[in-house]
């Protein structure tokens, strides 16, 4: 099973190998191959999604699906909410069952919210973490945002750089922690898992 990952950026880049770890576990000789295709900023949107969906699941090395991993946060109105990014997608590419749109709501830092008490670590502070479940944290003040404050009023004296840091974060964590605390990050592992044969979460 090969499935191709669009993502926005290098944060997503840095959840690699700890996702590979998660699925490793649960998936043994089952485990697909995955392919990541990073975009610096944006992923493409209208025609140019579909043509960059049916490029990977065409060809001479087809992947057998595409998943693509938006924020719904992106600094444009693009879109409302995660029910509202998902169908602009598949409007975007058509009729296609080897397409799978997910997001992280607002972006990606919600899914490090789950580890607070390594952020507040890291960052060497003891600032409560934001209220509320993570994927709840909007537009006004993304979880970037908080995570970013943390580290910028802690002693650390380091600012938070999303790479170095979100590696960081996740370091040895058990990423279920997080998955149980959001559902869109569960319902993206579990299209992987599910297309590779495995059990859902």
């Amino acid at each position: 099973m090969r499935i191709a990952i669009l993502v926005e950026g290098k944060t997503e880049k840095a959840f690699l190998p700890h996702l590979r770890a998660f699925l490793a576990a649960r998936l043994a000789d089952k485990m697909p191959r995955l392919i990541l295709r990073k975009y610096d900023g944006r992923i493409p949107k209208e025609r140019k999604l579909r043509a960059t969906v049916d490029n990977l699941l065409g060809g001479q090395d087809p992947a057998d699906a595409v998943i693509v991993l938006t924020d719904v946060y992106t600094g444009t109105n693009d879109f409302v909410d995660a029910a509202d990014a998902k169908q602009k997608m598949r409007t975007w590419v058509g009729l296609n069952n080897r397409f799978y749109p997910h997001v992280a709501l607002h972006d990606f830092e919600a899914w490090l919210l789950p580890f607070w008490s390594e952020i507040q670590k890291l960052a060497k502070s003891n600032k409560n973490a934001p209220p509320g479940q993570p994927e709840s944290i909007n537009h006004n003040r993304p979880p970037s945002y908080h995570i970013k404050e943390i580290f910028e009023i802690g002693k650390s004296r380091e600012s938070y750089i999303k790479v170095r840091d979100a590696n960081r974060i996740l370091r040895g964590k058990d990423l279920l922690v997080a998955t149980m605390a959001c559902p869109e990050l569960r319902a993206f592992l579990n299209t992987i898992l599910t297309l590779s044969g495995g059990q859902r979460i």
